[in-house]
């Protein structure tokens, strides 16, 4: 699992019927600390995530996994929206 923000939609007039009802969206890769890393995916949205949230993406064969995605042919899925990342208190004290 990654972080990711959205930052765009794909349109398409003619898609695998398997993708019908499906949105999909663009998503840039995050940091743990939330920093953009200048890579984008294109991610079937399984919760119903909106432009500039912070979202949870999964990919690989998790991707067909949420009750949106299951058997559609797609290799990312955005399956959260991020509320908010608590690192431990105690990580990188030494």
């Amino acid at each position: 699992m990654n972080l990711g923000r959205v930052c765009g939609t794909v349109v398409c007039t003619r898609k695998d019927e398997r993708l019908d009802g499906v949105k999909l969206l663009v998503v840039e890769e995050l940091t743990i600390d939330a920093k953009p890393t200048g890579k984008f995916v294109i991610a079937a949205d399984a919760v119903g995530s909106g432009a500039a949230e912070t979202v949870l993406l999964v990919s690989g064969s998790s991707a067909r996994l949420t009750d949106r995605t299951l058997n559609k042919p797609v290799d990312a899925a955005i399956a959260g929206i991020v509320d908010a990342v608590v690192m431990d208190q105690e990580r990188g004290k030494k």
